[in-house]
């Protein structure tokens, strides 16, 4: 904690984009998924229904590793191992981390995360203020959903039983904007897929 590269507060760059769909939710975390590599820790933000174990099974289908990513709510971390037989053999395993109950960055510790940062891409959902001082890099990732918590009930009265212990409704298409904020060497430049879809976007 001597020597930060950036202030917390100070991200060296900021994309949003919108997504009207699950499907491009899924879709924009697997191409980002691509591009990620061991090492890289990213915070995941977002409300009930905003989306976040949608993009997070995107980033595991980029990223190669097993299937089932479902919201690591009860069990905190899940490890999702890379497939020798997937899209990026050798690649990296996923280390799948909810935080909602963990109150500091020292509870953060007693689950032994630096064991496989260097390994593995880390994903910790409502990590903010908790996990900065696991890297030096950070990518964060904030869902928002452009209804309240009308749309999740709806979703939740069809929903599967499943699905609903999940305590997470993704399934239901609606507008969401998805920010991205760059901290730390590793995110000196924004990937250039977020340009693109930027871009195809219209904004």
């Amino acid at each position: 904690m001597n020597e930060p590269l950036i202030e917390p507060s100070e991200p060296l760059w900021e994309r949003s984009l919108k997504v009207t769909t699950a499907e491009q939710t899924h879709a924009l975390g697997a191409a980002l998924g691509g591009v990620l590599e061991a090492g890289d820790l990213l915070v995941l933000t977002g409300e009930l229904g905003a989306g976040k174990t949608t993009f997070t099974q995107g980033l595991g289908e980029g990223l190669g590793v097993r299937s089932g990513i479902i919201s690591p709510t009860f069990v905190l971390v899940r490890i999702h191992p890379n497939l020798p037989d997937g899209p990026r053999p050798g690649g990296p395993d996923l280390v799948h981390v909810d935080a909602y109950r963990l109150e500091s960055a020292a509870e953060i510790d007693d689950i032994d995360l630096e064991n496989t940062m260097d390994t593995a891409v880390t994903v910790v959902e409502w990590g903010r203020d908790r996990v900065e001082h696991l890297s030096d890099s950070r990518l964060e990732v904030d869902l928002h959903r452009s209804v309240g918590s009308v749309g999740v009930m709806q979703a939740t009265n069809v929903a599967d039983s499943a699905t609903v212990l999940d305590f997470d409704t993704d399934d239901d298409d609606e507008p969401r904007t998805i920010v991205f904020r760059g901290f730390g060497p590793r995110w000196a430049e924004a990937p250039k897929l977020l340009e693109t879809t930027i871009s195809e976007g219209g904004h």
